[in-house]
């Protein structure tokens, strides 16, 4: 039994020797960077949009065949004129917050937010300019000097877009499909002091 052990050690040494004697195989080619197209203002606007949650709440739901789905022949519409909603949702225990079937109107502490229309038609960002959009983003205010725009509107993190992001953004809302849709004004609650 020794025997045939030193037989195996005589054998593999000078094969390993042999193998760390060889230069190590060279690596594996760098992937090569495959160059981002140039897009447009706009359809950097509609890859922001499109990435930055805006159907999310902007867009009304329907049910599909795998639960709600966005309902894109009102896209980006907010929430529709038609659901009334008088009165904030009964939450309690851990709740804070509930949305509507439509995911368009939230109730919380706040009280009532209804997600603006956000086409290009009068009942929406018709009579926007760019400035008034970015100052409102920024500032978190409705048209930018007015009433506080509320939760779930993301504004704190969405003020950190660029002003070319934000300019991309506007530029491609002001190509969708117009839809008429007048969304209520919030119901406000104070806080109390």
């Amino acid at each position: 039994m020794k025997r045939l052990s030193r037989c195996v050690m005589v054998a593999i040494v000078p094969i390993l020797a042999v193998a760390c004697a060889q230069p190590a195989p060279a690596p594996p080619p760098a992937p090569t960077a495959t160059p981002t197209p140039a897009m447009s203002q706009v359809e950097r606007g509609k890859y922001i949009v499109s990435t930055s949650a805006c159907h999310d709440c902007h867009t009304p739901v329907k049910m599909g065949p795998n639960g709600p789905e966005p309902d894109m022949s009102r896209m980006l519409s907010g929430h529709p004129e038609a659901i009334k909603i008088t009165q904030q949702a009964k939450l309690s225990g851990p709740w804070m917050a509930a949305g509507s079937q439509t995911f368009t109107a939230w109730s919380g502490p706040w009280g009532i937010s209804y997600t603006a229309n956000l086409t290009p038609d009068p009942s929406g960002l018709a009579a926007w300019s760019e400035d008034i959009f970015i100052k409102a983003i920024r500032e978190g205010k409705h048209m930018g000097t007015s009433r506080p725009i509320l939760p779930p509107m993301p504004w704190p993190v969405y003020r950190n877009f660029t002003d070319e992001d934000l300019k991309a953004i506007f530029a491609y809302l002001k190509t969708i499909p117009p839809v008429k849709n007048h969304v209520p004004d919030p119901m406000i609650i104070e806080p109390k002091k």
